[in-house]
């Protein structure tokens, strides 16, 4: 498995770096377990000079990053307003009661005679749980959609604010509607200082293009296959960073290079350019859930090896 590297020199266990690992999309994510060991610098450009140090199944590729300039990271969940008056809440018991009784109302009278059904189950809810004033709302909705048969533009509220200068109260909340996917996005300079990193540079670029893109798979290119998948690391030498964020397995949704990283076109004499910036757009596959914080089992274990979590 390919080991690419910038800057090229030798790494140590007090050496901060950013690890991203490109595996093979399983649909199951999940994040390396499998820590990489460095030694000295090596002729074959990798961690260690072993060409497969891990050994772990489906991995294509890793690459070793100088620590970003900006570090950052925003978890967020979905919440929205919502509204319930009292006349949505009956009609909604209602409809609990039908489906959970499994009775077919329009059986014996039609859509029409369900319908009326429906209404006169609503009153009755009404009459039994609140005040006249309730139900005066109610028949104003069933005047408004009446009205609304021949034409009329015509609400229940406008009836109602109309004739008592009232309004249903919407009894608003703020409603979770569910976790969102994170971003990240870094960027890298590189200024390639000899031939070796100019070859890393260059494989780099190439590695992670290759990786995002999609394959075509099946007879008469009639499939595409998921692309791989990418597991960041912020790493400490051999250990995982005892501080910063851990990351779930990450699409690559946008990546560009800047070729003329100073403004200007400049080059070597072997024609590799003399700085050039690299922007990645990360996406986490899946939210984080409470359940991914429980690994942490005492206050002297968060403190020395699981940093902040996700």
């Amino acid at each position: 498995m390919p080991y690419y590297r910038y800057p090229y020199e030798a790494l140590t266990d007090q050496t901060d770096y950013l690890q991203i690992t490109i595996k093979s999309h399983s649909g199951t994510p999940s994040l390396v377990e499998n820590p990489v060991s460095f030694g000295t610098a090596d002729a074959a450009a990798t961690p260690t000079g072993d060409p497969n140090p891990v050994g772990v199944a489906g991995i294509n590729d890793i690459i070793i990053l100088p620590m970003p300039s900006n570090i950052s990271d925003n978890n967020a969940v979905g919440y929205g307003e919502d509204s319930l008056d009292i006349l949505g809440a009956a009609a909604g018991k209602v409809a609990m009661n039908v489906m959970k009784s499994g009775a077919d109302i329009t059986k014996d009278t039609g859509i029409a005679g369900a319908i009326k059904k429906i209404g006169e189950d609503v009153t009755r809810e009404l009459k039994g749980g609140v005040a006249g004033a309730a139900l005066d709302a109610f028949t104003r909705t069933q005047a408004a959609a009446a009205a609304g048969i021949i034409g009329a533009n015509v609400t229940a509220n406008q009836l109602l604010t109309r004739s008592t200068g009232q309004i249903l109260n919407p009894n608003m909340e703020l409603l979770f509607t569910g976790p969102t996917l994170r971003t990240f996005q870094f960027q890298f300079k590189f200024t390639p200082r000899d031939r070796n990193e100019s070859r890393q540079v260059k494989s780099i670029i190439r590695s992670f293009k290759t990786h995002m893109a999609p394959s075509i798979e099946g007879a008469g290119n009639a499939f595409l296959k998921t692309p791989n998948v990418f597991e960041l690391r912020y790493r400490k030498g051999t250990t995982d960073h005892p501080f910063l964020n851990r990351f779930k397995q990450c699409a690559l949704t946008n990546m560009s290079v800047n070729y003329t990283g100073e403004g200007v076109y400049a080059t070597y004499s072997d024609a590799t350019p003399v700085s050039m910036v690299m922007t990645l757009d990360f996406k986490e596959l899946v939210p984080i859930y409470a359940h991914d914080y429980a690994d942490v089992k005492s206050a002297n274990e968060l403190l020395t090896t699981k940093g902040v979590g996700y």
